[in-house]
């Protein structure tokens, strides 16, 4: 097990503590961050999601300039992306910070691409992640932590910036996986020549 594939079963360990955490809601209790009240389990979850979104940048970084790259990083780097983001996404919806159909939205492009990815790799190719995904990545990123911390810094200026971030995010979400589908359109052809 090498350091990329250890940071990626270190990310796949935090999603059940994030997850915990915000379930529990502990400790109950909030504080005042910039004038915006927190609970102190959201600040926890999001650290840990923090941590967790930066061992993603770092084991892909790693694997690649040493050539560390193994089937199970590339089987379960993406998949504990996934994983943590659509649990971010899920807590998010039931916090009430997001729209059920936002979410879903982007939960269905996740699973889309993923599909894609397989299909891809059955005949030998490797979709690598271009800038509208890259972007995606990021903007989620953000759209989740603005949301988890209930928009602070924001809030005293009046920006629903969270909120605008999620939408960022959505359009991202939606015009990436659009992307992909038309740049790997190929991968179908054979499903409609006949």
């Amino acid at each position: 097990m090498n350091l990329p594939n250890k940071l990626t079963m270190f990310r796949i360990i935090l999603i059940p503590i994030f997850t915990l955490i915000l379930v529990l809601d502990v400790p109950a209790t909030a504080i005042m961050v910039a004038g915006t009240s927190i609970p102190v389990s959201a600040i926890i979850a999001t650290v840990i999601f923090i941590v967790a979104s930066l061992t993603d940048l770092l084991d892909g970084k790693i694997a690649r300039s040493q050539h560390l790259v193994t089937n199970f990083g590339k089987f379960a780097d993406p998949l504990a992306d996934k994983l943590l983001v659509m649990t971010a996404f899920i807590f998010l919806v039931a916090l009430d910070q997001a729209p059920a159909w936002v979410v879903a939205i982007i939960i269905w492009r996740e699973l889309a691409v993923t599909g894609l990815r397989l299909l891809l790799s059955e005949g030998g190719e490797v979709m690598a992640a271009a800038m509208p995904g890259k972007i995606k990545t990021t903007t989620q990123m953000l759209a989740i932590i603005l949301l988890l911390l209930n928009n602070v810094f924001f809030n005293n200026i009046g920006i629903p910036m969270a909120q605008i971030m999620l939408y960022v995010c959505l359009f991202f979400t939606v015009y990436s996986g659009t992307d992909y589908f038309i740049k790997n359109r190929g991968v179908f052809k054979d499903s409609f020549s006949k």
